[in-house]
C-alpha cells in the first residue's frame, strides 16, 4: 500500500461526505423552522386574549377540506418517500440556492405574520374582530404572503437538503396551500366586497411578481 494513500473505499468517502453534508444542512433548516415556530407561538400568546372569531362561513366544508387534504398529503408523503431517497444531488450550487430560499422565505414569512398581527386566524374560514384589510408591507407583494413565505422556506429546505426524501414535503405544501387559498379568497371577497375586487385586480395570489408577466399569464397565479 502506497504511504499517505486513504485505504478507504471510494463509495464509502462519499457516502461520508453526503452525511457531513447533510448534517450541515440541519442547522439552517432547524433554525429557521424554529423561529417561524417560536414567533407563531408568541403570536398566538399575545392575540388569545383579544381573539374573537368573526364572519365565520363555510365551516363544514372547509373543515372536509381540510381533513380531505391532510389525509391526501400523508398518503402521497409514504408513497413517494421511499423512491425519493435515491433523488441526492449536493451540488454547492443546489445547496447555496436552497439556503438563500430558505433565510429569504423565513424573513418574509415573520414579516407576514408580524404585520398581520392579531388579525392573523388559523381558520381560512374565519376572521378576528375588526378584522382590516391589509394592503401594505409583504400583503403588496402577494395577497397571501405568509403562505408564499412558507412555501418558499420548504423549497429552500428541500433544496439545502440535497433533495432526496425531502422532496415529499413539495406535494404536501401544495395541497395544503391548494385547499386554504380558495376559502380565504371567498371570505375576504364577501367581507370586503368593495375593496377586495381592486386589490385582487393589483396584486397576484400567491407568486411574487406574477403581475410583472403580463396579464395573459395563468389566470391562477395572478
Amino acid at each position: 500500500m502506497a504511504a499517505g494513500r486513504d485505504p478507504t473505499p471510494p463509495q464509502v468517502r462519499r457516502a461520508g461526505r453526503r452525511g457531513d453534508n447533510s448534517s450541515m444542512a440541519d442547522y439552517p433548516i432547524w433554525v429557521c423552522w424554529g423561529i417561524v415556530v417560536a414567533v407563531w407561538i408568541a403570536g398566538a400568546v399575545l392575540g388569545a386574549r383579544s381573539a374573537r372569531p368573526r364572519g365565520r362561513g363555510d365551516f363544514d366544508s372547509g373543515a372536509a377540506w381540510r381533513i380531505g387534504g391532510i389525509v391526501a398529503a400523508g398518503v402521497i408523503y409514504a408513497l413517494t418517500r421511499r423512491e425519493l431517497r435515491h433523488v441526492i444531488d449536493h451540488a454547492r450550487w443546489l445547496e447555496l440556492a436552497g439556503f438563500v430560499v430558505l433565510v429569504a422565505s423565513t424573513a418574509f414569512t415573520i414579516w407576514a405574520r408580524v404585520t398581520l398581527g392579531r388579525l392573523w386566524s388559523a381558520s381560512p374560514t374565519a376572521l378576528q374582530a375588526g378584522h382590516e384589510l391589509q394592503t401594505d408591507g409583504p400583503y403588496s407583494v402577494t395577497r397571501h404572503p405568509i403562505y408564499t413565505g412558507l412555501v418558499g422556506m420548504v423549497v429552500g429546505s428541500v433544496l439545502l437538503n440535497g433533495l432526496g426524501s425531502a422532496l415529499a414535503f413539495l406535494p404536501v405544501a401544495a395541497i395544503a396551500v391548494a385547499i386554504r387559498i380558495p376559502f380565504e379568497e371567498r371570505l375576504m371577497a364577501r367581507t370586503f366586497p368593495d375593496e377586495y375586487p381592486r386589490y385582487r385586480e393589483r396584486v397576484p395570489l400567491f407568486v411574487p411578481g406574477a403581475k410583472l408577466l403580463g396579464r395573459h399569464g395563468p389566470r391562477g397565479l395572478r
